[in-house]
């Protein structure tokens, strides 16, 4: 019996010695990113921000991959079929969260299919409206809705779209009702807006500073908690008139899940150091967004935190996907 013990301990010793090893030669040959999104999208962009500086970093290539489809689950799927050795990782943005109340029979679990590595970065929305809509504020907005509800149109990027659900809340906490008009795709309701089709809109702060720069669009507020970096006399809703309201589009790096903690851990802290490079820092809020770094465990919880917090917003506005 004694040497059995032995053996045993022998062997989770072996193992343990062989994860450390193994962890401190990752990377070992090129490692691929998967993006669930098309290219030129913001979860491209940062996966093509954090290879660029891990391959510069860690001394092996990291390849992204864009696969497309499903609110992310097709690219998520492709990542559990590959090993859990870190070889294969995944950017998935804010749809992550809402998924799995927009579809109750995903193919996964995403609290326990996958290993959060680290939240990458945090993008408000900007709301947005044509110049010649009467609002010049979130509270005039809220003060015509209330008088007139149901009559006020505003654009998405499609149902159960972060647009469409930046807007539920805010009517939610704002205690108004406007009109969803949905899109297929951000390019069109952003079109149709500048145009005077529709009058509100929840806009990528990216895609349309040039065009509040321009005359085109007229912002009235940010959605984030603070005011952004890259439009900071633009004020946050929640400061004009719904307190608490706070959106952000955002990004996260995963492994699958079993990848070995201490590889988990280690491109943690090497994202840590490379995301708070100034240059990354700068480059990441010239897209109107700020660099949010966290350990997985504090990834986890942040992860948690959404989910619980846009099914209550998909159950109380009754949103169902195409």
């Amino acid at each position: 019996m004694r040497s059995m013990f032995i053996r045993a301990a022998g062997a989770t010793l072996l193992a343990a010695l062989s994860l450390g090893a193994s962890a401190q030669s990752y990377p070992a040959k090129p490692v691929r990113i998967v993006v669930t999104y098309p290219p030129g999208g913001g979860a491209d962009v940062m996966a093509r921000l954090i290879a660029e500086k891990l391959t510069a970093s860690l001394g092996q290539t990291f390849v992204v991959e864009n696969k497309p489809g499903a609110s992310g689950q097709i690219g998520a799927q492709s990542v559990l079929q590959a090993p859990a050795d870190g070889y294969t990782l995944m950017v998935d943005a804010s749809s992550y969260a809402v998924n799995p109340a927009l579809f109750p029979k995903l193919p996964y679990n995403p609290r326990k299919a996958f290993a959060p590595i680290s939240l990458l970065a945090l993008f408000p929305n900007v709301l947005v409206v044509h110049p010649s809509f009467p609002a010049n504020s979130v509270k005039e907005l809220v003060a015509m809705a209330k008088a007139k509800p149901g009559e006020i149109n505003y654009a998405s990027s499609g149902n159960g779209s972060a647009q469409h659900l930046a807007a539920e809340l805010f009517k939610q906490q704002a205690g108004i009702d406007m009109q969803h008009v949905p899109y297929k795709g951000g390019g069109p309701a952003m079109t149709d807006v500048m145009a005077g089709q529709v009058p509100v809109f929840f806009a990528n702060m990216a895609s349309s500073m040039g065009h509040i720069k321009g005359g085109k669009l007229k912002p009235l507020a940010a959605t984030g908690a603070k005011r952004a970096q890259a439009m900071p006399n633009l004020p946050t809703v929640s400061e004009s008139g719904v307190p608490g309201y706070e959106v952000y589009e955002w990004n996260v790096l995963f492994a699958p899940a079993g990848t070995p903690v201490e590889i988990v851990n280690k491109l943690s802290a090497e994202l840590t150091k490379v995301l708070n490079a100034k240059d990354v820092r700068d480059r990441i809020a010239a897209l109107g967004g700020e660099v949010a770094a966290k350990t997985p465990q504090e990834t986890a919880a942040f992860l948690d935190q959404q989910m619980v917090k846009w099914e209550k917003v998909v159950k109380a506005g009754n949103i169902k996907v195409d």
